[in-house]
């Protein structure tokens, strides 16, 4: 989409007609301003949605050394972005540029707006979403600001936490900015006490992602008692069963760990999503299903790391660490799996120091121009070496089968053989990790020669296997030899034998507790099915509420 019409999609102007719609869906009070009063501070919360009626008002964003002007809404203009969704903190300020009347409306009212007013939410909607791309796409927006080195493991952990729940921010490299001494000593910190994240109201020392995540807004709190559905995982099986539950009158509640999207947030290019024939990256995909399911109402919690879940009657009871839990009518597992760890000597030394389990902008700053290598030979890791060759000098694709095609798609086996700058090494494995403080070798070894050799490279990129995340499940809920959660006819018998029914089929062996996705045993590893599990979930949530 050309930036011209991208802008106009951003900043449309609402008719006379269409200002009288929306008052009479939120009753919006008439509000007036003198010259220079805020509207919105940046970093407000609960901040109030804004039409023009007569007069400006300045958007400006307030990150950055000076402030810089953003845009200036006129008559019919109106002030906001994805943030009165997602309920984090506004990334803007608005100011009156002189005497003006604004129709302010409640941000909670918004999604009423949104939800019961189809076109006009629309409109509004799309201008959210626009606004964001061209924040994200300007280059000029500094949102919030980290520091640290390239070399600290905290400093990817941060980086990588902030980049998957697509927060706004700025990264300085301590080895390559040449005022990092200047920098360091306004904030009033020394290098050992970095990385530092520089907050709207305040400092962050090496923060864990539980106080990021409060920080910026996106851990929720759970406002109620009982849900009629807890869907612990957001990846595309999660986040679609969120926005299914949700709109058919669920109270739903998403508890995610580290962000969402799942291990298809990772792609840089999806390409066989149905509806999507140019494809589209997993951030994209996680941050519209995000904006549905909070649309809807649902409530999307990270981190929200779920350590056990018990039964009490028909309820489950979910714990969190850190002491919380909640309780719900229907659980819906839906946690995927992890790519599994190369058991090669230095590789748990270098994770996030050179070796890493995804392939996104955030890796890609540490290795543009380098030699890199990704290992595996499924879609992921395709998908992968495609986009890193358009970023490094040379990939190599570590295939430990002989056979590209036999669990690649054909079209991106293809493009890998058709890509000049990437070598395929069949039959070929990872024997040793080595470097200084950061990874800079690899030894692998060729399966039917036994031929050994060094290779001087960047960063490596791990995609091998699936390892289920069903630690935290009971044993009466079970699973096949390689831990994924068996439903329907896989289940030998309703383990609570309250009923004599056969179970459901993305049923567990406990009544009420459904599985979908990858963490599910037989399902297929696809995006589209993970989508479709989720969403066919909810009939039988339905089914089940019925028989409480």
């Amino acid at each position: 989409m050309a930036n011209f019409e991208l802008h106009e999609i951003a900043f449309p102007t609402l008719t006379d007609i269409q200002i009288a719609q929306l008052g009479s869906c939120t009753a919006a009070s008439l509000v007036t301003y003198a010259a220079g009063d805020v509207l919105v501070h940046f970093g407000d919360r609960d901040f109030k949605f804004f039409v023009v009626r007569s007069g400006e008002i300045e958007i400006l964003d307030q990150t950055g050394e000076t402030p810089k002007t953003i845009a200036i809404h006129g008559r019919g203009e109106f002030t906001g972005d994805v943030s009165h969704l997602t309920g984090t903190p506004a990334i803007f300020a608005a100011v009156a540029l002189g005497d003006c009347e604004v129709y302010a409306i409640p941000g909670v009212l918004l999604k009423q707006v949104i939800n019961q007013c189809p076109d006009l939410g629309d409109i509004i909607l799309r201008a959210f979403m626009a606004r964001r791309q061209l924040v994200r796409e300007s280059g000029t927006f500094t949102g919030l600001r980290v520091f640290g080195s390239r070399y600290s493991p905290d400093t990817f952990r941060i980086r990588d936490f902030l980049a998957k729940n697509l927060v706004l921010f700025t990264w300085t490299d301590l080895e390559a900015n040449p005022d990092v001494d200047q920098l360091l000593k306004h904030f009033g910190v020394t290098e050992a006490e970095t990385p530092i994240v520089v907050c709207p109201q305040h400092m962050l020392r090496n923060p864990s992602n539980r106080d990021l995540a409060d920080a910026v807004g996106i851990r929720k709190p759970f406002e109620r008692t009982v849900y009629d559905l807890a869907v612990v995982g957001g990846g595309p099986a999660g986040l679609a069963a969120a926005v299914y539950g949700a709109s058919e009158g669920l109270n739903t509640v998403v508890l995610e760990r580290t962000a969402p999207g799942g291990q298809a947030g990772s792609s840089m290019r999806i390409e066989n999503y149905l509806g999507f024939p140019t494809g589209l990256t997993g951030s994209e995909l996680a941050e519209r299903a995000v904006l549905q399911a909070n649309k809807f109402g649902a409530v999307l919690s990270v981190p929200a790391q779920v350590t056990s879940v018990t039964f009490n009657g028909g309820y489950s009871v979910v714990s969190l660490e850190g002491g919380e839990s909640l309780v719900t009518k229907c659980l819906l597992v839906a946690t995927g799996a992890d790519y599994r760890r190369l058991d090669v000597e230095g590789c748990a030394r270098f994770e996030g120091r050179g070796v890493f389990y995804a392939a996104t902008q955030n890796e890609v700053q540490q290795c543009r121009g380098a030699t890199v290598v990704v290992v595996g030979a499924g879609n992921s890791a395709g998908q992968a070496a495609v986009f890193l060759a358009g970023q490094a000098n040379r990939v190599h694709l570590l295939v430990r089968g002989s056979d590209l095609y036999r669990h690649m798609s054909t079209y991106l086996a293809r493009r890998i053989e058709q890509t000049p700058n990437i070598d395929v090494l069949l039959n070929t494995s990872v024997e040793r990790m080595g470097g200084d403080g950061h990874l800079s070798t690899i030894d692998v070894v060729t399966g039917t020669s036994g031929d050994r050799r060094t290779l001087q490279i960047g960063a490596l990129f791990s995609f091998i296997g699936a390892v289920p995340r069903t630690e935290w499940l009971p044993e009466d809920i079970e699973t096949d030899a390689k831990g994924f959660v068996r439903t329907g006819p896989a289940v030998e018998k309703l383990s609570d034998g309250a009923t004599l029914r056969q179970p459901f089929l993305l049923e567990t062996s406990r009544r009420g507790v459904f599985a979908a996705g990858d963490v599910r045993a037989a399902s297929v590893k696809r995006v589209a099915s993970a989508v479709g599990e989720g969403s066919m979930a909810i009939q039988f949530v339905h089914e089940y509420l019925k028989e409480m």
